[in-house]
């Protein structure tokens, strides 16, 4: 909801019959209920308990609970999945979809048992055949390794992105103490689609989360949820196997 011509993406959402709509950053009280009164399902994200419960003040089916690890746009508080999800699930009646972190059925599992009702992946399909992403941008994920995304651009808006000579700009920026409007002029307009969807891996913000660093392929999305499951079956067996005390 940070897109300048929001209400124009709603009419246009309501006017094409979109039957589930997920929004986030910013008050989910603005739009839930034109989009409910249009019979859309509508769930919103979170970092937070406090805002978890205003989306459900607000009327929303379901709430996601994004952990610090995520790419892109992020929570100020810096609290982590495995924080995050079970303090929301214990505070909200609606789903909570977990979402940070999860590009496997073994973290997929981890969020189940900590309350999730069900997971949101954005990195892992990032790096799928079907993505819109540019193939330079997926392969620059691929070659990531740990701590090759950190969280910046607090005073802004906080966002998970990759190291690159945009990022380093944007340090040094914060090195002499750059004002929130030098940062705006810095970060201009369209850095994100110039980076991930344009390839400019130069200039472009190029935004993942932490489990970009343990991705190794570009695969179908069938594919993707199909190993998913099956690694998510796998676990489950393997900690039924197990034996305590």
């Amino acid at each position: 909801m940070l897109y300048p011509d929001v209400d124009k993406h709603i009419h246009t959402v309501i006017e094409e019959g979109v039957p589930i709509v997920f929004t986030s950053a910013g008050n989910p009280g603005t739009w839930t209920r034109k989009l409910k009164d249009a019979g859309i399902i509508v769930v919103h994200v979170t970092a937070s308990v406090k805002f978890a419960r205003k989306a459900e003040d607000a009327g929303v089916d379901a709430v996601v609970a994004e952990g610090f690890e995520a790419g892109g746009h992020n929570g100020r508080e810096e609290t982590t999945t495995m924080v995050l999800v079970p303090m929301v699930r214990d505070a909200v009646q609606v789903p909570v979809i977990a979402a940070g972190g999860i590009g496997d059925g073994r973290a997929m599992l981890a969020a189940m048992a900590l309350g999730a009702d069900g997971v949101q992946m954005g990195s892992r399909f990032v790096c799928s055949e079907e993505s819109s992403g540019h193939a330079a941008f997926k392969q620059y994920v691929l070659d990531s390794k740990e701590g090759d995304t950190l969280l910046t651009l607090k005073e802004l808006a906080p966002v998970r992105m990759m190291r690159n000579p945009f990022f380093e700009e944007v340090r040094q920026a914060y090195a002499r103490c750059a004002t929130p409007e030098e940062l705006k002029a810095l970060l201009g307009r369209a850095r994100a689609k110039r980076g991930m969807f344009e390839g400019d891996l130069e200039q472009g913000e190029l935004e993942i989360g932490q489990v970009g660093a343990t991705l190794k392929d570009v695969l179908p999305a069938a594919t993707i949820v199909e190993k998913v499951m099956n690694e998510f079956k796998a676990a489950q067996q393997e900690l039924a196997s197990l034996h305590f005390g």
